[in-house]
């Protein structure tokens, strides 16, 4: 078990992910794994269709069907990277950086338990529920780039971004990849001065709710069980998107007199974002806090620092992702205690002391360093795959086709027919 108790916001791969510490019986158990399919399903359900209708419904009409698209292709097309070489790059044995090539085509990936990773449930069960988070992640970093990205050049870069950042930091750490793409591709022609409200909150809404359902298989199947230590994962999980939601909406009450539906579905995914690397280490009381103070942060970056920066961070992926993973990576080091995961043991087998509340203040400083690592790597990776992609297709779409609409100009049709 690593030290650092990264259990990243959009990555639980390789860090024996807290149940797989714990002593579990050598045969397979029916119960966990009907828990880890449904989990696995229950992740799936966030890309398609929560994510894509989260998404959806914040883009203006002509984007619609092109950003909801991005979410729907990639559950098909790292599926297929995944089943080749994915997999056995993120988990078979291979150098500190990158897995080797055991576990290609799915060589070895059967119906028997790899005591490694999950000793009660199929081979085939963990790595189908890893898969879904393969997806999930460039599928969430699409957000920072909508509106303006060819679509060839999306599929590139998901695929190289998957190969080479996201694969090896399951290796190690998760970093985040959303700024860069916002920050390389430019602002959207028309951005700040033109109005670019959501076209449709309700999808967005109802994206959000399947969201917070899905969450639950995100961190509490995280357990590889079906245990007392899923339990816990999902009254955090639950805990933190409630006070997420609270602390957005509270944050634009005292701002602008009145909170927003729109405010407050973004603050519960701020809340689900943010406890998920602490959502197997912490208590309910502390679960509430972090998700409280995910919210209010995340509001103030997504209202007040991305104005005064000026990037153009279409969908708030790094407002809300990026910081929120960061202050629940950093929130672990404070509020981890072995009386919810005694995962890591001394020599005498007494559970160790794991964050601030249990004594053991050097906590933080190393889930400090895992942050940084993870945003230096994936930072400059993600920089670098734009540059090869940009040169190899062109990573945005013409000044005419961003204008036109990401619908007609990318994929010839149109999310509505108003005159069908």
């Amino acid at each position: 078990m690593r030290r650092t108790l990264w259990l990243t916001p959009w990555l639980l791969c390789l860090l024996a992910i807290p149940a797989a510490a714990q002593t579990a019986p050598p045969a397979l158990s029916a119960g966990d794994n009907a828990w880890m399919l449904v989990s696995a399903a229950l992740v799936l359900m966030m890309t398609g269709p929560g994510l894509a209708l989260f998404y959806g419904g914040l883009v203006r009409t002509k984007n619609v069907l092109g950003t909801m698209m991005q979410s729907f292709i990639l559950m098909a097309l790292i599926t297929l990277l995944w089943a080749v070489v994915g997999y056995s790059l993120a988990f078979s044995e291979g150098t500190p950086v990158i897995g080797g090539l055991q576990y290609a085509f799915l060589r070895g990936v059967g119906l028997d338990p790899n005591a490694d990773y999950g000793s009660t449930v199929p081979h085939q069960t963990y790595m189908i529920y890893q898969l879904m988070f393969a997806i999930i992640t460039p599928a969430l970093i699409s957000g920072a780039f909508a509106e303006r990205m060819k679509f060839s050049a999306m599929a590139l870069f998901s695929v190289l971004w998957s190969l080479v950042v996201y694969f090896p930091l399951a290796h190690m750490i998760w970093g985040k990849g959303g700024l860069m793409n916002a920050l390389y591709l430019g602002k959207r022609h028309g951005y700040p001065h033109e109005p670019m409200k959501p076209h449709s909150v309700v999808l967005s809404f109802i994206g959000a709710c399947l969201l917070w359902v899905g969450w639950f298989g995100f961190n509490a199947g995280s357990a590889i069980a079906a245990s007392s230590l899923a339990t816990s994962a999902f009254v955090a999980t639950h805990f933190a998107g409630a006070t997420g939601a609270l602390g957005w909406s509270l944050g634009e009450w005292f701002r602008n007199g009145k909170c927003s539906a729109l405010g407050a579905i973004s603050g519960s995914v701020a809340g689900l974002a943010t406890i998920t690397p602490a959502s197997g280490f912490v208590k309910p009381m502390p679960a509430l806090l972090i998700g409280f103070v995910a919210g209010v942060v995340c509001y103030l970056m997504v209202a007040v620092v991305k104005g005064k920066f000026g990037y153009d961070d279409s969908l708030d992926a790094f407002g809300v992702h990026g910081i929120g993973g960061t202050i629940g990576t950093l929130s672990a080091g404070v509020f981890a205690t072995n009386a919810i995961n005694n995962g890591l043991k001394e020599a005498s087998g007494h559970a160790q002391a794991m964050g601030l509340v249990d004594g053991n203040p050097g906590q933080i400083l190393h889930q400090l360093a895992a942050v940084v690592i993870g945003w230096v790597l994936a930072g400059a990776g993600t920089w670098i795959i734009l540059k090869v992609v940009d040169q190899l297709v062109g990573v945005r779409v013409g000044r005419d086709e961003e204008i036109e609409g990401l619908d007609l100009s990318q994929h010839g049709e149109e999310g509505y027919n108003f005159e069908g």
